[in-house]
């Protein structure tokens, strides 16, 4: 068995498929970690001081965000993409590790991100849409001659992330599952959605009164986790696959309020988008015959880095580039200039054979690209057109033209983000070398794995509890250490999620409004009226109060935590100081069946609201009057 496994990834390490999904998926994964760091950078005061804006964090947290937005920016463009994806991973186990975000922030979103970018440090996913594919282009240019870098990769990169990320997370999510009485009822897609805390803005009640339909996506959801990580690979799987996968994550993206999740799911469905779709697309966005001619100096080694990266942009093959020196008979005006004159412009000819010069020929290039074409409109523009018509003229004119016999780019400009890929390539310079690699690996992340599932998602839910034994004592600590370990530098962690011991009991909700200056109360824009968590307080912050801080089962030293830290941030944003900040904590009631009820988005959205105490903040000093609050 262990050599058929062997052989099957040896021959997806041989067999090449394109690499446009894999680059695609970095462009859309780094986006998500972007705005992910945005959104930590908003709420910096927030998460991570101690005290909002009272006990503050040091100052050098927000620099180093700064630079992990930087280095996700460079992941996204593919810039040095190898060294990007490792910084990246190297700042996510850090930040979740020796900050709030773990304790305090988690929704499962880091444990996703963690694991995929650790992937990617692994994964040449550089080879599409990446700055290294423009450097590398660059660096090999040569004139006339029609040379793009490598856009293949091994099957099993796909693979490998799909079955990492989504194949294991499905696995325990869905054995999770299969002990939760709501799923068991169909109804694990309908209950969070009716639940003021956990929807979106979007009214979805007319779907959620729909029963059979309602149980048809509860029923699908947990076939499609169970079965997901045997049948994905397969060619006749691959579509039902990807539709019924991304329609789900659509569907949490829009209808919950955790849309960081549902946004990074959806970009590892790029990774199974057959492969004959992408030589489709990329058949019909060529052109058979190019719109434009471009003539440029070949021995200009500034010239030959715009041709290449004009080259690298064009993904339409829309713009043919020949050398002055040898075509320039081509076109009569061109053949009647004497060699000095010749050379002080880039020219570019049409399909009607007008001839332009200069700022003239960019314009031509951009209009041609097609999508870059509203740049193009907005440079024509009078004024904006003088000034590049003038930035032209003084590089065009101060231009020292020093040819570049072979390379337009020192090598080792190239070769400094290459040392990881060196790496792997000595440990493992075979194909079967690195599959025999892969395979230890893949052994290790399923026995990690097994040890959150089985432990965390079946023996803890034998009603006999097991950790009372003498066996259970060696166990369970176990297991928590291992668990320990992978879920803070693997990503490998139970998926317990909005399960009926997360919803069992959850018949309240609370709201908060502030006595403004005039003695009035107004609401705090975070809960509404209706009961509905408000954006930006999305993602992570909301994770921390319904989650964490304010749950079913109320654990007082957490819920005042949480208190004190959004009273904190809630009154500072609202103007008011902390030495006389009066808050007042408002409760109505919800309900949390297991089972469907008729309209319960539109009942758990109304109700009545009554106050049940009140957060006092004086000389900096908070108090929290919720006397019945256990009670609940």
């Amino acid at each position: 068995m262990w050599e058929s496994i062997i052989s099957s990834l040896q021959r997806n390490i041989e067999r090449q498929a394109p690499a446009t999904g894999l680059g695609l998926f970095r462009i859309a994964f780094g986006l998500v970690i972007v705005q992910e760091i945005i959104f930590l950078f908003y709420f910096r005061h927030l998460i991570f001081d101690h005290t909002p804006y009272l006990d503050r964090a040091s100052t050098f947290i927000h620099v180093l965000l700064v630079i992990w937005g930087m280095i996700a920016v460079c992941l996204t463009i593919g810039l040095q993409t190898r060294t990007s994806a490792l910084l990246n991973y190297v700042f996510w186990v850090t930040f979740v590790v020796f900050t709030n975000m773990w304790e305090d922030f988690d929704g499962g979103f880091d444990q996703l991100v963690i694991g995929s970018s650790l992937l990617l440090i692994f994964i040449p996913s550089e080879r599409a849409f990446s700055l290294d594919n423009l450097r590398l282009r660059i660096a090999q240019f040569k004139p006339n001659q029609d040379w793009s870098p490598r856009r293949t990769v091994p099957v099993l990169c796909y693979h490998v992330i799909v079955f990492f990320s989504l194949g294991l997370l499905y696995l325990d999510s869905a054995i999770h599952k299969l002990f939760a009485e709501h799923w068991l009822n169909g109804m694990g897609a309908w209950l969070p959605s009716s639940m003021p805390y956990y929807m979106s803005a979007l009214d979805v009640a007319w779907i959620l009164n729909q029963k059979p339909l309602m149980q048809f996506v509860g029923y699908t959801i947990i076939i499609f986790q169970l079965i997901f990580i045997v049948v994905f690979f397969r060619r006749w799987a691959r579509v039902p696959v990807l539709l019924i996968g991304s329609s789900f994550h659509l569907g949490i993206t829009l209808f919950l309020n955790i849309y960081p999740f549902g946004l990074a799911m959806l970009a590892h469905y790029l990774l199974l988008v057959p492969f004959s779709w992408w030589r489709c697309i990329g058949n019909r966005i060529r052109v058979k015959q190019p719109y434009l001619s471009v003539y440029y100096d070949e021995d200009c080694a500034l010239c030959r880095r715009t041709v290449a990266t004009v080259q690298h942009f064009d993904i339409a093959n829309a713009i043919d580039f020949k050398g002055l020196q040898s075509f320039a008979a081509d076109h009569p005006a061109l053949a009647n200039l004497n060699q000095s004159e010749l050379l002080k412009d880039l020219y570019a000819v049409d399909k009607n054979n007008s001839l332009y010069t200069g700022i003239d020929t960019y314009l031509q290039i951009l209009s041609a690209m097609r999508y870059l074409k509203p740049v193009a409109a907005l440079v024509s523009i009078p004024g904006i057109y003088h000034c590049a018509k003038a930035v032209y003229r003084r590089i065009a004119d101060n231009r020292t033209r020093q040819p570049c016999n072979e390379v337009c780019l020192p090598k080792q400009s190239i070769q400094s983000g290459n040392c990881i890929h060196n790496y792997l390539q000595a440990i493992a310079p075979t194909p079967k070398k690195a599959a025999q690699r892969i395979a230890k690996i893949s052994v290790l992340a399923l026995l990690l794995q097994l040890n959150v599932t089985i432990v965390h998602g079946l023996l803890h839910r034998i009603p006999n509890r097991l950790e009372q034994t003498a066996l259970g004592q060696i166990v369970f600590p176990t297991s928590g250490a291992l668990a320990l370990f992978s879920h803070t530098l693997f990503g490998i962690t139970p998926h317990a999620l909005y399960l009926h011991d997360h919803f069992e009991g959850f018949n309240h909700i609370l709201a908060f409004t502030y006595i403004d200056d005039d003695q009035q109360a107004q609401w705090i824009p975070y809960v509404n009226q209706q009961g509905r968590m408000l954006a930006p307080y999305w993602g992570r912050v909301h994770s921390m109060w319904a989650n964490i801080g304010f749950t079913a089962r109320i654990v007082p030293w957490r819920m005042n935590k949480a208190l004190k830290r959004l009273s904190a941030y809630w009154c500072h944003e609202l103007g008011s100081e902390l030495d006389n900040c009066q808050i007042i904590v408002k409760m109505k009631k919800i309900q949390s069946p297991t089972d469907w009820v008729e309209d319960l988005r539109q009942h758990n959205l109304s109700g009545i609201w009554h106050n049940i105490g009140t957060i006092q903040w004086k000389d900096n000093q908070i108090t929290i009057n919720l006397p019945d609050i256990e009670k609940l």
